[in-house]
């Protein structure tokens, strides 16, 4: 199974790991799920800690490599029809970083792992 962490659930498992739920911690300690972490959530880390907002996250933004790698997670780039997709939806959800997560996970056909039910105005599966 392939799964794409939302940036949250990718925080709690490098930082939390109690947060996640019970399925989570499963699912990402499961040797047969592949990890999918999105560029996304390296830009919605920095920029949430540099306005202040995710001081606790201060050894992922400088590790941040070493906490992919922890994870064994492999890395997924937004492409121009991801950012496409993310913006043509017609949806009043007004995150961009979640537009672009749920375009992802669409268009790739990946479950996004996200505690986020805010999500589910997206056509895309979830898991938690």
């Amino acid at each position: 199974m392939r799964v794409l962490l939302d940036t949250h659930a990718f925080l709690w498992a490098v930082l939390e790991p109690e947060k996640l739920s019970r399925k989570a911690r499963k699912l990402l300690q499961d040797p047969e799920t592949e990890i999918v972490l999105s560029s996304v959530s390296a830009l919605e880390i920095a920029t949430k800690y540099r306005l202040g907002r995710l001081s606790q996250a201060q050894s992922v933004v400088q590790g941040y490599e070493k906490a992919v790698n922890g994870l064994q997670a492999v890395e997924l780039g937004v492409s121009r029809a991801h950012a496409m997709k993310a913006g043509l939806w017609e949806t009043a959800h007004r995150d961009p970083f979640d537009r672009l997560l749920a375009a992802q996970a669409h268009l790739e056909g990946l479950p996004l792992l996200t505690n986020d039910r805010a999500l589910a105005q997206f056509p895309i599966q979830t898991l938690w």
